[in-house]
């Protein structure tokens, strides 16, 4: 135990949820060691984030839940986690993650950039570096939207996937993100993506005009029990609804803005033709 580093809890979250981890460890006579295969890290993650030099991931929160019977608690460690990532994320966004990766259905419609989860990371670092110089976030706060954003991508990609259905209005893959280069390979991917079995993509043409159903964006999910819930966001703000109320008028909305939306292979052309800059 010489090496063993004193915590102070209070320093910060990540270091309260860094000792939280050491005591429930150390509670049942483990060593970082012995944990650190029970939730499928190293020791050296496992210390990490103990003392507070690497911040948890979503999947360790989840392991830890697991190894510790603390899932589905009020104080599980996925509860804190989303606790933690609140600095960052707007209002509802932190309790949608915890969904996320648990549905077996996602309906997704975004406007003006490639939605998150279908973003290269080259697309998505040169978003969050621009939030930096616009003073926007902290450099250690787009180091986080980054690897965040990696995670989440991460988790929908299991044995059996989710179904993706994506509507893009068209300013998604018209407008110009961080060069040709970068935006080259985000719209190659988008047409690689069209192509999975468990995927649905649609554009949303300019032409539609006043039938586009949604300002905003919106994702609506279905999880294992088949209840729904949907998040919507503006600028300052994120809201999650789990009320049925609630959820089915976003959800006609979507099939709506679906039936007016072009067909994947009509999509996978219009994006196809903006890569070779035929369009």
């Amino acid at each position: 135990m010489v090496n063993r580093k004193e915590l102070n809890p209070g320093s910060s979250p990540r270091a309260a949820y860094g000792a939280r981890i050491r005591r429930f460890r150390e509670a049942r006579g483990w060593s970082q060691e012995e944990l650190a295969p029970r939730i499928g890290y190293s020791s050296q993650h496992v210390s990490a984030v103990e003392t507070a030099r690497k911040a948890p991931t979503l999947r360790f929160a989840r392991q830890s839940d697991q190894v510790f019977g603390t899932n589905e608690t009020t104080d599980s460690f996925e509860r804190e986690w989303v606790e933690l990532r609140r600095g960052f994320m707007l209002e509802g966004f932190p309790e949608y993650v915890g969904y996320e990766g648990r549905a077996v259905e996602l309906r997704l419609y975004n406007l003006g950039i490639v939605p998150g989860l279908l973003q290269t990371p080259a697309y998505a670092r040169v978003l969050a570096e621009s939030a930096l110089r616009r003073g926007a976030i902290t450099p250690e706060q787009a180091e986080e939207r980054v690897a965040f954003l990696s995670e989440r991508q991460a988790a929908l990609v299991r044995p059996r996937p989710p179904m993706l259905f994506v509507i893009m209005d068209e300013s998604c893959i018209r407008r110009p993100v961080g060069g040709p280069a970068v935006m080259n390979a985000q719209l190659d991917y988008l047409i690689e993506f069209a192509e999975l079995p468990n995927s649905l993509l649609q554009v949303a043409p300019y032409e539609i005009g006043e039938r586009r159903t949604f300002d905003l964006p919106v994702n609506i999910l279905t999880l294992p029990d088949r209840s729904m819930m949907c998040y919507a966001e503006s600028q300052a703000q994120g809201h999650l609804d789990r009320e049925s109320s609630g959820v089915t008028p976003m959800l006609t909305a979507y099939h709506q803005l679906q039936r007016e939306s072009l067909s994947t292979a009509a999509s996978v052309a219009k994006i196809s033709q903006l890569r070779k800059g035929t369009l």
